[in-house]
């Protein structure tokens, strides 16, 4: 009866039983076609040939899924920055080994060039570590030979302290000669709350890529550069200056000589030997630092058509111990605070904002770039965003941004009338729902102008207390301490 019916309401009702097959019809297909899409897309998101294996995979900024799934990630040309410091502390680290069972890093498919005689090939590689990538289940199936983990995959997952700041702390060849290049080792140490000595051992200039060059020996060298601040409030500075012939640097490692004077790391202690001369007398440095684990920021480079600028912080937080002799007499200290960084760029008229302190239960790092414009006469916002990053006996906590520094009040400085520090300043740092800030009350200042007529600004060093207040990852953030202070101030 149902069967009749619906027979002649098909040829009574034609158009309108058109229309309705037609829409039964584009359902189905649409269910279809959306059940094929979630079986394909569930498939590949099995498939340890896209996705790497594992339960989380971290993707370069930038690639979305769908070309995951038309291309596969060997298919974009892209790189997370900073892996190495990823896999070892920000996922691998102790602070989320309840959360995190093992990290695999993996390249796929990286665009290389090898050059055999005057022919260039290019070509697409990729690789693993084996041990990491079988616990994610993305290892090899192998029919004969083995695949095992080399000293060199060894030592990117958990390096001996040797490799660790050799690797952080490694020199670099500018991509062209430029007589503004520097690069340098820089210490700071204070041996009493009133008392405190900052260390630069410093190349410049015109560095060839090959050192041996005699064509170009004269157009760079090495300086020891040492400034004091007595316990009296008096400031005492020191130079050594040597050719190129008499500085040996290293590109795969920390060591640095300079004459007589130099930075050895062995074993992730820095031994810093060292003699200069200045308005003291003569100075002579035998002093051991070494930074505390996990308080280290990693390399960070900035890069335009001629402007380069990198930074890493070995040490943020580290004890020295040794004997500065000034004129024959010698201050001994024993595991008093300590910092550690390298510089390294084209600073012609670049100037910077950075800061570094110890507090109880943190340390704390910030800092941005202002490079040029190409007017010789000023420096522009053409600069980095500004970072404040936290560190804890973990590691880093969390890396904010901020905008600006707000100074305020106005101090003289010891040895230089034309110039004046400000007596105060804050700033308030932010990512996501994280929210921090930073008031430094500034306790001690020393100016030093530029030699360049063009560049009338002076480089302010500062010391003083800071108080840290906010939020960060669910856990409210309160701490205060000591530290020491950069900017860039113009005379009156």
């Amino acid at each position: 009866m149902i069967a009749t019916l619906a027979f002649r309401h098909l040829l009574v009702r034609k158009l309108r039983s058109l229309f309705l097959l037609l829409g039964f019809s584009l359902g189905v297909g649409v269910m279809i076609v959306l059940l094929s899409v979630g079986q394909a897309m569930l498939d590949q998101s099995r498939d340890v040939s896209l996705v790497g294996g594992g339960e989380l995979t971290v993707l370069p900024q930038g690639i979305d899924v769908e070309a995951m799934r038309t291309g596969g990630i060997g298919s974009m040309f892209f790189g997370v920055d900073r892996a190495r410091f990823l896999v070892r502390q920000v996922f691998g680290g102790a602070r989320h080994q309840t959360l995190v069972r093992t990290v695999s890093p993996t390249v796929e498919g990286k665009l290389l060039y090898l050059q055999r005689g005057s022919r260039v090939l290019p070509v697409r590689a990729g690789g693993e570590i084996p041990s990491r990538a079988a616990s994610v289940g993305s290892g090899l199936n192998l029919i004969a030979g083995s695949w095992n983990d080399t000293p060199a995959d060894s030592a990117y997952l958990e390096p001996t302290s040797q490799q660790l700041y050799d690797e952080l702390d490694r020199f670099h060849i500018p991509p062209t000669a430029d007589p503004t290049w520097g690069e340098w080792h820089y210490f700071n140490i204070v041996p009493s709350k009133n008392e405190w000595w900052y260390i630069t051992y410093l190349v410049g200039g015109e560095i060839p890529r090959d050192q041996r060059n005699p064509a170009a020996a004269s157009r760079w060298g090495g300086q020891l550069l040492v400034t004091h601040r007595r316990a009296d409030g008096e400031y005492q500075r020191f130079q050594l200056r040597e050719p190129s012939q008499r500085v040996r640097l290293d590109t795969t490692g920390a060591d640095l000589i300079v004459g007589k004077s130099s930075v050895i790391q062995r074993g992730g202690v820095y031994h810093l030997i060292g003699g200069a001369s200045g308005s003291g007398g003569t100075l002579r440095i035998d002093v051991s630092l070494q930074p505390a684990s996990n308080r280290y920021f990693p390399p960070v480079e900035l890069r335009s058509d001629e402007f380069v600028s990198g930074y890493v912080v070995p040490g943020l937080v580290a004890h020295a111990s040794g004997t500065i002799c000034v004129a024959g007499r010698c201050r001994r200290f024993h595991e008093v605070p300590a910092y550690h960084d390298h510089n390294w760029g084209v600073w012609r008229d670049v100037t910077w904002e950075w800061g570094a302190g110890q507090g109880k239960r943190v340390a704390l790092l910030y800092g941005g770039v202002y490079g040029p414009d190409g007017n010789q006469s000023k420096v522009t916002a053409v600069r980095s965003p500004f970072f404040l990053t936290l560190v804890d006996s973990l590691g880093v906590k969390q890396v904010l941004r901020f905008n600006t520094i707000h100074y305020t009040g106005s101090r003289p400085v010891r040895g230089q009338p034309g110039f004046t520090a400000p007596t105060r300043f804050d700033l308030v740092a932010t990512r996501d729902q994280d929210s921090v800030r930073l008031a430094v009350d500034v306790e001690d200042a020393l100016a030093t102008p530029s030699n360049a007529e063009s560049f009338r600004r002076a480089f302010l060093q500062m010391r003083g207390r800071f108080t840290l207040r906010g939020r960060v990852l669910e856990e409210t953030v309160s701490d205060s301490g000591a530290g020491f202070f950069e900017t860039y101030v113009s005379p009156r």
